[in-house]
C-alpha cells in the first residue's frame, strides 16, 4: 500500500465534478489496490473520509472508517447518490484534510438514504444518521466540486485548528 499525496484547498481538481467509475473497472487489480492506498491515506493522516479527488483523481470514488463508541465500520462508496434527506438537521464541527488547520460547523440533514457500489462492485441501499451520515454527506460534496466551508452559513465559527483544541474541542467528542 501507498500513501498518497492530499490535494489542497486551492487545486483546481477539488472543484470539479468527479466522474462516474466503469463497473469494469471495479475489480481491476489497480482501481483495488487505489482503494487500499486511499485507505491507507486517510488513516496515515487520522482521516475518517477520504474521496478520490482528495488525492487527485476526478472519480465517484468515497472510504470511510471510524473506530470508537460513536463511529462506523470500513465503508466504500462507488458511484454514490444521496436518494432521501430526512427533514431533521444536524450541525456538526467539520474538518477536512483537505482544507489543513481549520474547523467550522456546518448544519446538514441528520439522515440519509444512500445507493452506491461497495468496492465489489455490488449494490448498495441503506439509511445512516449521525455521524456516519454527515461523515457521507461530507465526503460526497468532494465528488461535486464543495468542500464543508461552502456549506457553512456562519463564518463566526470557522477556527483554526489550536484555537478549536483550546476552546470548542470539549462541545463536541467528534470532528469528522
Amino acid at each position: 500500500m501507498a500513501v498518497l499525496p492530499i490535494a489542497k484547498i486551492g487545486n483546481p481538481v477539488l472543484r470539479k465534478i468527479a466522474k462516474p467509475i466503469s463497473p469494469d473497472v471495479i475489480m481491476t487489480s489497480a482501481f483495488q489496490q487505489f482503494i487500499d492506498d486511499m485507505f491507507e491515506t486517510m488513516y496515515e493522516n487520522d482521516g475518517i473520509g477520504l474521496a478520490a479527488p482528495q488525492v487527485s483523481r476526478s472519480e465517484q470514488l468515497v472510504v470511510m472508517g471510524c473506530e470508537g463508541e460513536s463511529g462506523f465500520p470500513e465503508t466504500v462508496l462507488i458511484n454514490p447518490k444521496i436518494v432521501f434527506y430526512g427533514p431533521e438537521q444536524v450541525e456538526m464541527w467539520e474538518g477536512c484534510l483537505s482544507v489543513d488547520g481549520l474547523r467550522g460547523k456546518v448544519t446538514r440533514p441528520s439522515s440519509i438514504r444512500v445507493e452506491a457500489l461497495d468496492r465489489h462492485g455490488q449494490a448498495l441501499d441503506f439509511e445512516v444518521t449521525g455521524l456516519y451520515g454527515v461523515c457521507i454527506q461530507h465526503e460526497m460534496d468532494h465528488l461535486i466540486g464543495k468542500v464543508f466551508l461552502d456549506r457553512m452559513t456562519n463564518l463566526s465559527t470557522l477556527t483554526q485548528l489550536q484555537e478549536f483544541d483550546s476552546y470548542w474541542k470539549e462541545e463536541s467528542a467528534t470532528v469528522i
